[in-house]
């Protein structure tokens, strides 16, 4: 089918699959005390450690949205040639850079009458966004139409399971997804969130749990509980430096029910600045979110 899969930095994707997968990212930039640092978006290319031991060593992370122009300037060549386009982006309940994509797809379509631009919000993040932009370009090699594949993208957005855990407080306080005196107690008193990709793609805490063992056990439990059929799909584990732990993780749900495929990859730096070093993430789909 003539429609190219776009998705941007924050899928966590390697090049190898992107080229296999004939995936389209968009690079984006990021800032270290004010310094800039190019971003390809192939995971590949991501200095992990040396980005994560920034943020321990107290540096300060800011990152910036994908703004309107962003998308045209990168949809517009493949437009020229004829070609339909489908973006997959990150939750619009944690980033404007999707709606920024559905303005830069109603202004191209205008531009292009006979053109399909077609958005997903995947009310997720990281490889949440990354599995479900693998299968779009799946849906094309099955022979979808642009619509057909976006409506079953759209489906599979209500099965996308996200959950994780992070190692430092401060972290989810600085990106206001805490209080400052939540973080300051639970800090105090070892206590690890279960955190959650909720129904609109906010990140929310499911439960509280005393210690990063508990934690980490209630996510391969969510997995154990809710994953359907994961001989048949894709599932990604990204972390934030410690990727002892993810293989740990990984060897505990592959002992539950092994994957067709498992991404085990550092967690990009758009979303990693509010997570922080130690963060653990598990992505598969559910039987709901």
């Amino acid at each position: 089918m003539s429609y190219r899969v776009f998705t941007d930095s924050n899928a966590n994707l390697p090049r190898k699959i992107m080229e296999e997968l004939d995936i389209q990212v968009l690079p984006c930039h990021y800032l270290v005390d004010g310094e800039r640092v190019e971003y390809s978006g192939v995971i590949d290319d991501f200095d992990s450690k040396t980005y994560y031991d920034a943020l321990r060593a107290g540096r300060r992370v800011t990152t910036s949205l994908f703004n309107q122009q962003s998308f045209t300037d990168h949809f517009r060549p493949y437009l020229e040639q004829g070609q339909d386009i489908i973006y997959v982006g990150l939750s619009s309940a944690v980033s404007g850079s999707y709606h920024a994509s559905t303005l830069a797809a109603a202004e191209l379509m205008a531009e292009y009458p006979g053109r399909k631009v077609r958005t997903v919000d995947s009310r997720g993040a990281c490889l949440g966004v990354g599995i479900l932009t693998c299968m779009a370009s799946d849906l094309r090699k099955e022979g979808l139409s642009i619509d057909a594949a976006v409506s079953r993208l759209n489906e599979a957005t209500d099965h996308l399971c996200q959950y994780f855990t992070v190692e430092n407080l401060m972290y989810l306080r600085r990106s206001g997804r805490i209080s400052a005196a939540s973080a300051a107690v639970g800090t105090l008193l070892n206590i690890k969130p279960l955190l959650w990709g909720d129904e609109q793609g906010r990140i929310v805490c499911v439960r509280k749990c005393r210690g990063r063992k508990s934690a980490v056990d209630a996510i391969v439990e969510k997995y154990r509980t809710k994953a359907v059929n994961p001989e048949a799909c894709r599932v990604g584990i990204s972390h934030g430096d410690c990727p002892e732990e993810a293989q740990a993780l990984a060897e505990r749900i592959c002992a539950i029910a092994k994957p067709k495929e498992l991404l085990i990859y550092p967690h990009e730096p758009f979303s990693g600045s509010h997570s922080g070093p130690g963060m653990l993430a598990l992505y598969f789909f559910g039987d709901s979110r």
